[in-house]
């Protein structure tokens, strides 16, 4: 069977089972549309979150940038690891403890200001709609190269599929749909870099495939790829580093707090029945993540491998280009694939050198969907891979959509203009939100705005810079008022985004020689990607310090404040 029929197929199947599940589970009750009503059992709520965290950026961007910058690739592995574990230690039991529907809701009630509220909407929004724009391109390239169908349709078949399970089951649909696209998503990243490790190595396990011999070869793996690229002129793959300690620095801990501060997956903790399962939950969660997460070095390395060995397959005799195999005649019809002629000898080559490295450009966001053809694998596999691409970007990008139509519908009618509507009005509110929450997400997905375009770590660093410490602090803190929270996130998100405008343009880009030349003008020498970091330490300064000259919180918030933090069924035992 040819690989377009196969794709069909397998996509088709898998988008069948995602309507099936919504209509079965649809919302009835507000409480079913914001937090599936309370009731998922922790281990199925953890492989919802890992598949509504594990984006189009983990599944198809994450290997692909560290394929290209190597070592420095690290900071996506930490950072974004490492903010599940503090979002999952730090924020998530006590959110949940709090047991409201939203984020919003939380820093409304604990800094008792509808303004704080507002703020945190409008905070949210940003992120969330600057997060949901990586989702969409996603949602488009695998499409327009699998379905062999314009980036438009493609995105228009996503739209159309995020909206009726979206819509009609809100968290509740959107939870046991995510479940199966989590299996779906696993299994289509796995099974090809085991394929691929077999392959390279002869151990089918890629963790262990990365540290091995090559097949016939004492020669190890890596120790061939620093050579295969060294030889080419680029750096080598496993000691690069992007820019310098300072930025490595600032880039893992905004992808960390970031993270933590993401709202649509904060949400995720509010679906358990108890404070217990939310913290079991997030067990199972980084279980599930972890499948996926320590597969990816290995799927970089061995796709980067693959990739030179059949661009370059030997220095000095380049390929012809009309000889080129059919992987690459597919994917330059998406564009994500360029050859240019420079020296008009009609060959490829693929080099680091000034003169000549624009004759091959390669988009990131290939590696992981291309990698199985490079590869040679089966038709099945490459349509599985197909499948778990649309799966990863159609889950966060359903969680980010509730997240925005539950700020609108609940933190901001009901909540804000229209405190006294029926359930019912609001549930029909909900949902008329998210289906113009989902034509603004398609509709950026057809126009990405400049700062935005090919990244979701702005996302990051914008939700680090403004959620993530009204977040910390109203939980850890007592001193902080509504006066310094206000203040803090309206100053950590202005002086993000104003250093990301300022900058706009050179956002994750993997070329790190590149990036060292644009790096002059900025701050401490850290790029955009990685402002959040700073916009967050201005946030917790500014809240500090208003909150020192202003008056206290009233006793029952600092009295909230100490109820959240102590632990379920240990208040009654403080007075004895």
């Amino acid at each position: 069977m040819d690989l377009k029929t196969m794709t069909y197929i397998v996509v088709g199947l898998t988008f069948a089972l995602y309507l099936g599940i919504a209509f079965w589970a649809r919302a009835g009750s507000t409480k079913e549309f914001y937090v599936a009503g309370g009731g998922v059992h922790p281990v199925a709520n953890g492989m919802a979150t890992a598949a509504d965290w594990m984006s189009a950026a983990s599944f198809i961007s994450m290997a692909g940038l560290i394929a290209f910058m190597g070592y420095g690739g690290s900071v996506f592995l930490m950072g974004w690891t490492g903010g599940y574990v503090i979002l999952a230690m730090l924020l998530a039991p006590y959110l949940r403890k709090y047991g409201k529907f939203t984020v919003p809701e939380f820093i409304g009630d604990r800094f008792y200001s509808r303004g704080a509220r507002v703020v945190a909407v409008i905070c949210l929004i940003i992120c969330s709609v600057t997060y949901v724009i990586g989702q969409m391109k996603g949602v488009g390239v695998a499409f327009s190269r699998f379905l062999e169908v314009s980036y438009e349709l493609g995105l228009l078949v996503g739209m159309v599929i995020v909206f009726f399970y979206a819509v009609l089951g809100g968290m509740k649909g959107i939870t046991y749909t995510q479940i199966a696209q989590y299996c779906v998503l696993i299994f289509a990243y796995t099974i090809p870099a085991m394929f691929i490790s077999l392959n390279l190595t002869g151990n089918p396990i890629p963790q262990l495939g990365l540290g091995s011999t090559m097949v016939g070869s004492e020669t190890y793996l890596l120790d061939r790829l620093d050579q295969v690229v060294t030889e080419l002129g680029f750096a080598e793959y496993t000691t690069s580093v992007r820019l310098n300690m300072t930025n490595m620095f600032a880039y893992t801990l905004s992808l960390m707090i970031g993270t933590a501060g993401l709202p649509h997956v904060i949400i995720r903790f509010f679906t358990v029945p108890k404070v217990k399962d939310a913290r079991t939950s997030a067990g199972w969660a980084l279980i599930f993540i972890a499948i996926l997460y320590t597969t990816a070095p290995a799927v970089a390395g061995m796709a980067r491998l693959n990739l030179m060995n059949t661009i370059e397959p030997t220095q000095g005799e380049h390929l012809v280009y009309e000889e080129r195999p059919q992987w690459f005649k597919n994917w330059e019809k998406t564009g994500l694939l360029k050859f240019e002629d420079k020296n008009g000898d009609g060959r490829i080559q693929y080099t680091s050198s000034k003169d000549t490295n624009e004759m091959v450009k390669v988009d990131n966001d290939i590696m992981v969907l291309a990698n199985p053809e490079i590869a040679q694998l089966p038709n099945w596999v490459i349509a599985l891979v197909a499948a778990g691409g649309l799966a990863a970007a159609l889950s966060t990008a359903a969680g980010l959509l509730l997240a925005i139509s539950s700020a609108i519908s609940h933190d901001l009618l009901k909540g804000v203009i229209a405190p006294n509507i029926s359930e019912k009005q609001e549930l029909r509110a909900s949902r008329i939100a998210m289906a113009v929450a989902i034509a603004g997400a398609g509709y950026l997905g057809y126009n990405p705005p400049d700062f935005a375009a090919g990244t979701v770590a702005l996302a990051f660093g914008l939700a680090a810079s403004s959620i993530f410490p009204a977040l910390m602090m109203g939980i850890f803190s007592k001193r902080v008022n509504k006066e310094g929270a206000v203040a803090g996130m309206i100053a950590g998100i202005t002086v993000t985004l104003l250093y990301v405008f300022q900058h706009k343009g050179i956002m994750f880009i993997a070329d790190t020689a590149f990036l060292g030349d644009m790096s002059a003008n900025w701050f401490m020498g850290i790029e955009p990607n990685a402002f959040g970091a700073v916009g967050a330490v201005v946030n917790f300064a500014v809240a500090f310090a208003v909150s020192r000259v202003t008056a206290e919180p009233p006793q029952e918030v600092q009295d909230l404040v100490e109820h959240i933090r102590v632990p379920t069924g240990v208040e009654g035992a403080q007075d004895h």
